[in-house]
């Protein structure tokens, strides 16, 4: 995150101006690039207690230490701060020092949802996690031809960072893998999180660096807690007579259609140099990050 700060502010002192010889090297004033930052930290307008989600099919109660940004704010960062390509959104979730543009960001959660249909269940006990996991890792290899094709690194699905696990009787499902991605020092954490409905299901993804994952899990249970359907909309309410069954049960939930859209996985990740005129280069990198599961709806 400190890589996309640093590269923000640049761009925002370039579009200021400068005057430079060739010989000269690029220099910018830190208070210059806090008011910067400070500015569109706090241009947000975020919200705590109970928000209502799609239209009031489901709700989120602001877990304690949270906050909430709606989203039109939340599309504005996605896309315009963090530019990755445009899909809807339910809102994010930061935790509440957290900003947009920290120094110190951690991790937040995007929340969406997928109407898919109802999605039933029973293969959840008999699902061999292991050979999931070396089929989604084949996929992955398989689409990175076309991820470089459109211009981002190769990556790779380095593993389970936490098994899925499925509650059969809260009806949520749960699980993290780790990405590598291609000229990337450490590795990408995507925490997954889907809460079933009658008609589809509710996506909370965490994405941040590896080295978070011990921070998520001490705020996973109250984040699993704060989202449930509301009444007429859930996984109960399910009317065989006029409802749509998905094609797909947990495992292809878990494995996710995703895999085979090129640059539309989890996040994405691409880098790319300022340079300056003369002897001194700035080398930064630019991380694109689309939170896990935005448009990662299994095959129908």
């Amino acid at each position: 995150m400190k890589k996309i700060l640093l590269n923000l502010c640049f761009l925002m002192l370039l579009q200021l101006g400068y005057s430079q010889t060739e010989t000269d090297t690029i220099s910018f004033d830190l208070d210059v690039v806090k008011f910067y930052t400070d500015s569109i930290n706090n241009s947000f307008e975020f919200q705590k207690g109970t928000i209502t989600l799609q239209d009031g099919i489901a709700t989120l109660e602001v877990p304690q230490g949270f906050k909430y940004l709606d989203p039109e704010q939340s599309n504005y960062v996605l896309t315009e701060l963090w530019e990755n390509p445009p899909s809807e959104t339910l809102g994010l979730l930061f935790p509440e020092n957290m900003f947009p543009l920290s120094d110190n960001f951690t991790y937040c959660v995007e929340l969406g949802y997928s109407e898919e249909g109802y999605i039933e269940d029973e293969d959840a006990e008999d699902l061999d996690y292991d050979d999931l996991l070396e089929e989604m890792q084949e996929d992955i290899k398989a689409g990175n031809p076309e991820r470089v094709a459109q211009g981002y690194g190769e990556m790779e699905l380095v593993g389970w960072a936490s098994a899925p696990y499925y509650d059969n009787v809260t009806k949520k499902l749960h699980w993290a893998k780790e990405i590598h991605f291609e000229g990337t020092d450490i590795n990408t954490l995507n925490y997954n999180i889907r809460v079933l409905g009658r008609k589809g299901y509710l996506n909370l993804n965490a994405i941040g660096d590896i080295d978070m994952l011990d921070t998520f899990n001490r705020d996973r249970d109250q984040i699993i807690e704060s989202v449930r359907f509301s009444e007429g909309n859930r996984y109960s309410d399910f009317n065989p007579d006029l409802d749509e069954v998905a094609a797909y049960g947990i495992g292809g939930l878990i494995a996710g259609k995703v895999l085979a859209k090129a640059g539309f996985f989890a996040l994405l990740l691409k880098f790319w140099k300022v340079i300056a005129v003369g002897a001194v280069a700035l080398f930064s990198g630019f991380r694109k990050r689309l939170f896990g599961g935005r448009n990662e709806e299994p095959e129908a």
